[in-house]
């Protein structure tokens, strides 16, 4: 598969760039992210940096046949599942985001749930998800509450930086969703 890596430049001038949302009628787990890392935002495909451990995790849960390449995110809505994120524009790091930006992400990303009815939304990162959503004690795994009237599921982070997951820990996170919604 021929995918060409963004220079050094083009992932800097990605900052503040949006990707669009892997979205639709139908899905049964829709996936929201905290915002696109910059080389997410310069390739236009989400999770697209090297490192970030969503595309295995997705595998080792059983939701793909196979590890998908972030170009073929195409591939999933016929799948059931969607991508999407809490704040829309990239950043180098999440923690450029500050709680009123998380927030306001939060009712944006309210109103898509209400629009498009997935059967679980599935918001990665616990942290992005109690300043979201006003959770603060919320933890990973199935939520009492609902958003916009869909079950909610908080899964660990996929990034390479959250050391608290291995791959295979990541993956049996990501599975025990997928025995739910499929």
């Amino acid at each position: 598969m021929e995918f060409s890596r963004p220079t050094p430049d083009e992932v800097a001038a990605a900052r503040n760039r949006t990707i669009p949302d892997l979205v639709g009628p139908g899905l049964k787990v829709l996936f929201s992210g905290i915002n696109p890392s910059l080389y997410s935002a310069a390739t236009g495909h989400h999770f697209a940096r090297p490192g970030n451990r969503f595309w295995p995790a997705l595998h080792l849960a059983g939701f793909t046949p196979r590890v998908l390449h972030p170009s073929e995110q195409g591939l999933l809505p016929a799948m059931g599942l969607g991508i999407t994120n809490v704040v829309a524009r990239a950043t180098a790091r999440a923690d450029e985001l500050d709680a009123a930006e998380l927030k306001a992400g939060g009712e944006i990303l309210t109103g898509l749930v209400e629009r498009w009815r997935p059967q679980c939304l599935a918001v990665l990162g616990v942290t992005a998800y109690r300043s979201a959503f006003d959770r603060p004690k919320a933890r990973t795994g199935p939520q009492s509450e609902t958003i916009g009237g869909v079950t909610v599921w908080v899964l660990p982070n996929p990034s390479g930086l959250n050391a608290h997951y291995t791959q295979q820990t990541l993956g049996s996170a990501y599975a025990e969703l997928r025995s739910v919604f499929t």
